[in-house]
């Protein structure tokens, strides 16, 4: 009787774990998801900063402001995208450290997830 509550003790720990997996598992894919759009925005910005940079000084640059555009400074504008650029890089190096931690987090909650199953395995092996 004592291995079939522990046996029940298991499942509930295995379901546990099953549940934090899973919300781990979500959580990467979100990560992945908004790496993705930081990586376009790294790409676009990074190509505005090129064509800025084959502006002359005279250059009119105009910045879309709502449904206006709006005359900037070509120096104020290189500025602005090179701090855009700054921004996006400091996110997707925090984003890849998280990205680690939970990756690490999945891997011990499979091993986690391993280990429970084998006590099941042998608890249900040495009632049979």
């Amino acid at each position: 009787m004592a291995s079939a509550s522990a046996i029940k003790e298991l499942q509930r720990d295995l379901e546990t774990q099953a549940n934090a997996l899973s919300k781990i598992q979500k959580d990467i894919s979100k990560n992945h998801q908004v790496r993705k759009q930081y990586t376009i925005q790294l790409g676009e910005n990074e190509l505005v900063l090129k064509e800025l940079d084959l502006l002359k000084e005279d250059a009119n640059v105009y910045k879309l402001i709502g449904p206006v555009l709006v005359k900037q400074d070509l120096a104020e504008a290189r500025g602005n995208v090179g701090k855009r650029i700054e921004y996006i890089s400091a996110e997707l190096k925090r984003l890849e450290g998280t990205l680690q931690d939970l990756e690490d987090k999945q891997n011990s909650k499979k091993e986690s997830i391993f280990k429970l199953r084998q006590k099941m395995e042998t608890i249900q092996a040495g009632k049979s």
